[in-house]
């Protein structure tokens, strides 16, 4: 399993999860650059995503929705506020209404994903900024952490494809 450390911080209104990889930072990169990449490791096994709209560059937006076992669909935002391809990139995200129109009331974080090469390997490093500590908590009790650790854990799985 990739994911090596979840750690919430509420104090700090942070959730950082490691993961190291047994490939390049450049390989790494390639599955949040290339959308139908992305749609095979954004949302745990039983939610795969669609992405619907994608672009890794300053002011740019990635729209998706997750597809639930019982078909039910969640929406959701990037906005892209940073990229150093291949080392990082840095993203507001939130979640969306059907239109993809920011959803009222739900909690926003603001992420930066950084990717470090270790010998053959990348450790990656997933941190997300959470304008309240009610918010954070908010996704802790939505099970962020057991979601957003199955999606990751599915990027060895596309490195080795």
């Amino acid at each position: 399993m990739p994911v090596t450390t979840v750690t919430p911080d509420l104090d700090n209104r942070t959730l950082t999860i490691t993961a190291q990889f047994a490939a390049p930072v450049e390989r790494v990169w390639q599955v949040y650059a290339d959308p139908r990449q992305l749609e095979k490791i954004w949302g745990p096994p039983t939610f795969p995503a669609t992405v619907v709209e994608h672009s890794l560059t300053v002011g740019a937006k990635v729209l998706y929705y997750m597809t639930g076992p019982e078909g039910e669909k969640f929406a959701g935002w990037w906005l892209i506020t940073a990229v150093d391809e291949p080392h990082s990139f840095a993203f507001d995200d939130g979640f969306a209404n059907e239109d993809f129109t920011p959803a009222e009331g739900m909690p926003v974080s603001h992420n930066v994903y950084t990717f470090t090469a270790d010998g053959d390997s990348t450790i990656a490093t997933y941190i997300a900024t959470y304008e309240t500590a009610e918010g954070l908590q908010q996704v802790l009790d939505m099970g962020v952490t057991e979601g957003a650790s199955m999606a990751i854990n599915q990027i060895d799985d596309l490195l080795a494809a």
